[in-house]
């Protein structure tokens, strides 16, 4: 057999003068990421794709509320106070399942990491899907990783400058469609897009537009891997996540020390004899997009995207040698291969089963909170000034603000009585109804309807008590739903 080269050879150049050259206090050194073809990589594209599907057309989604409701299917709807998720309405006093979705993101990505490393990082991080729809867009203008570093090395030309002008007119253009489509889940997207491209959109959200745009491009566009290694703060912790068990990135040093070119051997001599099956190529360098080497073991700034097992595969097939000298595995069953043992998938462990009690746990109660939130609620604001105001005829009023929050689309009336008090009737201002025992308020459709309500109590009622407990009865007048509130009622007292 004789030598097999390297994929490329300036790959190998370009990695070794880097590392060679960096001192302890550097300026970033620029990562090229090399292009690849493999399993992994297909599913990157495939999850990018997704994404981005999912990111840039689910504002324009319909959702059939009634003639009274935004038919956005997804929709935080900042002046209505309200956000819709397709058949889900959440109200402001309702923030606690935006709180319990954020603890259920949080416990699935424990338990996710705690199974199979950085997943999230490599797939399906914004960082990672943008960065790498960036990157893409950059091979096509400018070439591959070799074409890349020749061209920040050479000075500029027209050539050069041709294509950093596209490259970049290419980047702003996504990032502009990102925050535009940022926007469009805070109000009806087919509007805001007229809005936008005849000068009609309000400045907030030209604002927005242009943030985004800034942070979209900054980040995906230059920053790129320092964002994973220096701003996100998850890889500092997801060291806790993980133990002997998590499926992560891994290079058989078993198998492929010692490590070194293949070299051409003589007739009858076993060319892998005394030697590792790693040709040290450098591939799984040069494609790895925080440009790390795996083969120095588990680091920080790997988010286990699993492009380095495509590239190894890909020069284990050329060599001849069995694939797999990097692969997704476990540190323990790392460590049973060297052996010569039998491998374990231990998924059940203490750790995930807590995740996945929490993780159900948490899903359950919100789950019963949402099937079970009443479709009214009552709020009372009792007048301070006067606390109270004796009538001519001797009987004690009080007056309070009612507000009847009707979570349905439709019109409602309901019934609102007080109890606690002997002989307390209602009256409502504005109203030419008598005063009553029972008064009815009605509420427009998905709405707050208030109302200012008068209390009045025989003074016998109240005699000697300065305060005394009352609660506000709303029942509907057709349908289910009630709701009631405590309050006081406050008298002279002697």
């Amino acid at each position: 057999m004789d030598g097999t080269s390297p994929p490329d050879v300036d790959d190998v150049v370009s990695t070794k003068v880097q590392k060679a050259a960096a001192p302890l206090y550097v300026s970033r050194i620029k990562v090229h990421p090399k292009d690849v073809k493999g399993l992994y990589r297909r599913i990157k594209w495939a999850v990018l794709a997704l994404c981005l599907a999912v990111y840039y057309l689910a504002p324009f989604l319909r959702w059939d509320r009634g003639p009274t409701a935004p038919d956005q299917a997804i929709l935080i709807d900042l002046p209505g106070r309200k956000a819709y998720f397709f058949m889900i309405e959440i109200w402001p006093q309702e923030v606690y399942f935006l709180t319990g979705l954020l603890i259920l993101a949080a416990i699935t990505l424990f338990l996710v990491t705690s199974l199979f490393g950085r997943l999230w990082c490599g797939y399906a991080c914004p960082q990672t899907v943008w960065t790498d729809l960036f990157m893409w867009v950059e091979r096509k203008i400018e070439g591959d990783r070799n074409a890349r570093i020749k061209l920040d090395a050479a000075p500029y030309s027209a050539e050069k400058i041709v294509k950093r002008t596209l490259k970049h007119t290419a980047w702003i253009g996504i990032a502009l469609a990102t925050g535009g489509a940022w926007i469009l889940y805070f109000d009806d997207a087919p509007t805001v897009i007229r809005d936008v491209f005849t000068g009609n959109a309000t400045f907030t959200q030209y604002f927005f537009i242009g943030l985004f745009a800034a942070t979209t491009y900054t980040l995906a566009g230059w920053a790129r891997e320092q964002v994973c290694t220096y701003m996100c703060p998850w890889p500092r912790f997801q060291g806790a996540m993980l133990d002997d068990q998590s499926y992560v990135v891994t290079y058989e040093e078993w198998r492929g020390e010692k490590r070194g070119k293949l070299a051409k051997a003589a007739p009858g001599v076993d060319p892998w004899a005394g030697r590792g099956d790693c040709v040290d190529c450098n591939s799984c360098v040069a494609v790895c997009p925080t440009g790390i080497d795996i083969r120095d073991g588990q680091q920080l700034e790997c988010i286990g995207c699993g492009l380095c097992i495509d590239a190894c595969d890909a020069v284990m097939d050329k060599v001849g040698r069995p694939r797999g000298l990097i692969r997704f595995d476990t540190l323990a069953n790392q460590a049973c291969r060297a052996k010569g043992e039998p491998v374990t998938h231990k998924f059940i462990r203490p750790r995930t089963l807590i995740y996945a009690g929490v993780l159900a746990f948490v899903g359950a109660v919100m789950l019963v909170a949402l099937l079970s939130r009443a479709t009214v609620e009552l709020n009372v604001l009792r007048d301070r000034a006067p606390l109270f105001v004796t009538l001519s005829s001797g009987d004690i009023r009080n007056a309070y603000t009612i507000h009847v929050l009707n979570k349905t689309h439709e019109p409602r009336e309901f019934a609102l009585a007080v109890s606690g008090l002997q002989g307390a009737v209602l009256g409502v201002a504005g109203s030419d109804a008598a005063a009553a025992p029972v008064v009815t308020l009605a509420a427009k459709p998905d709405s707050v309807a208030t109302y200012r309500v008068f209390v009045t109590v025989p003074a016998q009622s109240v005699r000697g008590k300065a305060s005394s407990p009352v609660r506000f009865d709303l029942k509907p007048r057709e349908g289910r739903g009630a709701a009631d509130y405590d309050s006081v009622f406050l008298a002279p007292g002697r």
